[in-house]
């Protein structure tokens, strides 16, 4: 890689290069002795982004109840589990922990529904995808740090000044927006940032942390799903075992081809089969201390599978030692693959697929868009003081329409509904 500035903390993280841990804009030594990863993750944890989670739909909406998870707890969990996967693989463990607190920073309310509505109303200016909305999040629009005159956008922001290696590895889809996919990691007007992470990145490649995140993100909300899926009500966790069949009675095999397209009916009921055969797979669930208990076991159970999985044929394939940035892929066996995507299949089939949830879901849909249209007609005074700054700076009308979208984003569950009431009535 080329055009390095010299690595601003005092002690440099095993396994990783000066340039690894640059700023895009310089910072002197705080504290002696801390890396700069172990800062990254610092930022994060105290960050705006991080705390509106709480308030955001995961799969159930967000305050159904007390016991189901949210876009933070998700992420908290992810976090858990790629820094332990991270760390056996030997990763710097509190990168990849940054890396997967950020992965969902840019979600907006709703979740991916929320997220389609945006991308509708944004599609003029290059449209709206949470993960490029993370990269925006964490260089332009989280309050920490400015450039000076004299460096990369000058005098502007540039949000919480993560290191190269903390970017790239929140990074899923290193890609600009394109034909043929909703996915891209980066809007134009955040390519200068992008350009400067990805300098000396092989291609479109993943970074390996970002494939740790990647993976610890599927296993977490596949398997956390199910649990809450099961818990509110929504699924009767009987139902998987009867879905094994060809004939797929509840719809199983037919939503986990979503999200694994090049397998079979067959890989699916077999997948299906591996998991209700464990020994550890409940029999039912009512709700009781030890039937909870049972559930908790199963998703520890599955956690486990799928991590030692992915941690032994990655080793098989690249053997020991530190695996890090651009030096190895993580390697997940196709039968850990099938089962997430079964599984993945279950709250899509059960939650997201539910009696009455299209209704809600177009709801939903309506309340994002005619807000931004509302906004759009009323100018810069009724947005939060961070994002009339962007509006007011725009140089014409996409810049602030992308500041506008910018703000709808930030909202939470609640606080789009309340927003929607006090100015589109």
């Amino acid at each position: 890689m080329s055009g390095f500035s010299p690595d601003d903390d005092d002690r440099l993280s095993d396994g990783y290069l000066a340039g690894d841990e640059a700023r895009w804009v310089p910072e002197p030594p705080k504290r002696a002795g801390r890396t700069a990863f172990a800062r990254d993750r610092a930022r994060v944890l105290h960050s705006a982004a991080l705390r509106r989670l709480a308030a955001k739909t995961q799969v159930v909406a967000a305050g159904e109840s007390d016991f189901l998870r949210t876009r933070l707890t998700h992420s908290l969990e992810c976090a858990q589990v790629g820094r332990e996967l991270g760390a056996a693989l030997g990763c710097d463990p509190d990168l990849v922990e940054v890396a997967c607190l950020s992965h969902d920073l840019g979600h907006p309310p709703f979740g991916h529904n929320g997220e389609e509505a945006l991308d509708q109303v944004a599609d003029s200016i290059g449209g709206f995808e949470g993960n490029a909305q993370s990269l925006r999040i964490l260089s332009r629009l989280e309050a920490k740090t400015f450039s000076p005159e004299d460096g990369p956008r000058p005098g502007g922001p540039v949000g919480l000044n993560l290191t190269r290696a903390a970017l790239d590895a929140a990074t899923k889809y290193p890609w600009q927006r394109r034909a043929g996919t909703h996915k891209f990691g980066v809007y134009v007007d955040d390519l200068d940032v992008f350009t400067w992470v990805r300098d000396g990145a092989p291609g479109e490649r993943q970074c390996f942390e970002a494939q740790v995140m990647d993976w610890a993100d599927d296993v977490a909300y596949s398997v956390h799903d199910v649990e809450d899926a099961v818990v509110s009500g929504h699924l009767d966790i009987r139902a998987i075992t009867n879905s094994g069949d060809a004939h797929d009675p509840e719809g199983l095999l037919e939503a986990a081809a979503e999200y694994a397209p090049d397998a079979e009916p067959a890989d699916f009921s077999a997948a299906i089969e591996r998991l209700t055969g464990m020994s550890w797979w409940p029999g039912g669930y009512d709700g009781s201390l030890r039937d909870l208990a049972s559930l908790k076991n199963l998703t520890s159970q599955m956690i486990g599978r799928f991590c030692n999985s992915a941690e032994a044929a990655t080793r098989a394939q690249w053997g020991d030692g530190q695996l890090t940035r651009y030096a190895a892929n993580l390697e997940v066996p196709r039968d850990q693959r099938l089962e997430v995507a079964v599984l993945k299949g279950v709250a899509n089939r059960w939650v997201m697929q539910r009696d009455g949830a299209g209704l809600v879901y177009s709801k939903q849909r309506e309340v994002v868009q005619e807000l931004v249209y509302a906004l759009s007609l009323r100018g810069p005074d009724c947005l939060d003081p961070v994002f009339r700054d962007f509006y007011l700076v725009g140089i014409d009308d996409a810049a602030r329409l992308r500041a506008i979208v910018d703000q709808v984003a930030s909202l939470t569950d609640r606080s789009v509904v309340t927003w929607h009431a006090r100015y589109a009535p």
